[in-house]
């Protein structure tokens, strides 16, 4: 019997980030609209993070607006006087237009009000990751410097065709510049080959259409399949490591040379060895320090010891790897960072893309927040990993906006739209039902994308 250990204080450290991201792009975006309508003199009579049904946990009127904090973690909102919205006030449309409402004003003053809550979110992934190039800089791997090939990490990436030691070039005939690009041109693939060098003869892998689907079921739809390959070398272990590699007496730096009678060069050999020898005890032949140690160690029953690694600047002083650091000053980083935030918004509708198509299976990974959450570090709080994915999440809300659903931004651009090309306004009847659908067309999304989340879609096959 397998029992699940969950470490609560790696899922607080998960939610407290999520929600801090969440926050910071709700206000943002909810001040896009804000800012935008007080431009052309509508009057907000609320601006609230999260939503705030039955009570709010706190508000305070200044002016003629109330500023909150609702109880229900699923977004926020301004309320614009005169505007068919989620708080479907029908009393206050039924009252003659007022000049500081919404509906009062010219259709292009609507659009600019309805777009800049996107505006903000696009301009602000875009400040994010120039801040991140200036902070951090970039690393890259060059995938010409990734002389050993390929550890393919999981069984469905080896059935398909790859093996340890593969040199992947390109995927459906375009290069791979870095390595780092290899995964995502693969699963953003939708299909075709992957052009490989396998023992110095160019060969192509086939990827299937349906390669996400299948990475879902397995419950492989998080972390990488593929890495470099690396030498059987021990990374440093953590004081609170319970790996059996550590209490077996593996130490920093320890090689491996020998598991048994097989010698061992890569990692990757010796974890395959380790795959026939589930439960059972194998003798470990490790080179510490120029003298060679004799570690017996018991594998789990998934044949594991869980080694930890070194770090990637480690493999790059044995040779291993190459990494290409790029540092960023305060001009350099701007245009860079536009750079990354298109790439980032390619990358999500390439995405959402196979998610469109059920051939991909690629819907059954759609996931709500808890698959939002498991993103984050559950092991310390990474600045820089944070601000990475809430630049991302900014683009995919931005994205997500826009989509022509009633209910979202991209439903009231869309009507605002055909305004203006027919010179016809849609009657307010039409735009609260119109509300109505969206509404529940987002609540179903909703449902099934948390739904996935904890129930999963024919996954533990």
């Amino acid at each position: 019997m397998t029992l699940l250990v969950i470490d609560w204080s790696a899922v607080g450290l998960q939610v407290a980030q999520l929600l801090l991201s969440l926050s910071i792009l709700i206000l943002l975006h909810e001040f896009g609209h804000y800012i935008t309508a007080k431009w052309f003199k509508c009057r907000v009579e609320k601006f609230y993070l999260f939503f705030d049904p039955w009570f709010s946990i706190f508000k305070k009127k200044i002016g003629e607006t109330t500023y909150g904090i609702g109880w229900l973690p699923l977004g926020g909102y301004v309320k614009i006087s005169g505007m068919v919205d989620e708080s479907m006030d029908k009393e206050q449309l039924k009252q003659p237009p007022q000049p500081w409402e919404f509906r009062s004003k010219p259709a292009w003053q609507r659009l600019i009000i309805m777009i800049g809550g996107v505006t903000v979110n696009v301009i602000l992934a875009f400040i994010i990751y120039a801040g991140i190039l200036m902070m951090w800089g970039e690393d890259k791997i060059p995938n010409s410097s990734v002389k050993n090939g390929v550890w393919v990490t999981d069984s469905l990436m080896y059935e398909i065709g790859l093996r340890d030691g593969d040199k992947i070039t390109a995927v459906n005939n375009e290069p791979i510049e870095y390595f780092d690009d290899i995964t995502k041109k693969i699963l953003f693939s939708g299909g075709g080959q992957i052009q490989i060098v396998r023992n110095n003869q160019p060969q192509q892998v086939t990827i299937p259409v349906s390669l996400v689907g299948q990475l879902v079921e397995r419950k492989r739809s998080k972390g990488g399949f593929l890495m470099p390959r690396i030498p059987a070398i021990m990374g440093d272990f953590e004081k609170e490591d319970t790996s059996r590699a550590k209490k077996a007496g593996l130490q920093y730096w320890d090689k491996i040379v020998k598991v048994d009678s097989l010698s061992i060069t890569y990692l990757d050999e010796a974890a395959s060895y380790f795959g026939t020898k589930k439960n059972q005890t194998v003798d470990l032949t490790v080179d510490r320090k120029g003298n060679l140690v004799h570690i017996p160690v018991h594998l789990d029953e998934n044949g594991k010891m869980m080694p930890t690694i070194l770090l990637n600047k480690q493999y790059d002083s044995l040779g291993v790897i190459k990494i290409q650091h790029t540092s960023y000053g305060f001009f350099s980083a701007f245009p860079a960072g536009f750079k990354l935030a298109i790439n980032s918004l390619k990358d999500y509708i390439d995405q959402f893309k196979l998610i469109l198509s059920p051939k991909t299976g690629a819907y059954k990974g759609v996931g709500g927040f808890k698959a939002m959450g498991s993103v984050f570090s559950g092991k310390g709080w990474d600045w820089q990993h944070f601000w990475t994915i809430t630049a991302f999440f900014s683009i995919v809300l931005a994205f997500m906006n826009l989509l022509p659903i009633p209910a979202l931004d991209g439903g009231h651009v869309l009507f605002t739209l055909i305004e203006m090309i027919t010179g016809r306004k849609p009657s307010e009847k039409f735009l609260e039902y119109a509300q109505i659908v969206g509404m529940v067309i987002l609540l179903a999304l909703m449902l099934y994308a948390n739904g996935n989340d904890w129930l999963g879609w024919g996954r533990g096959k």
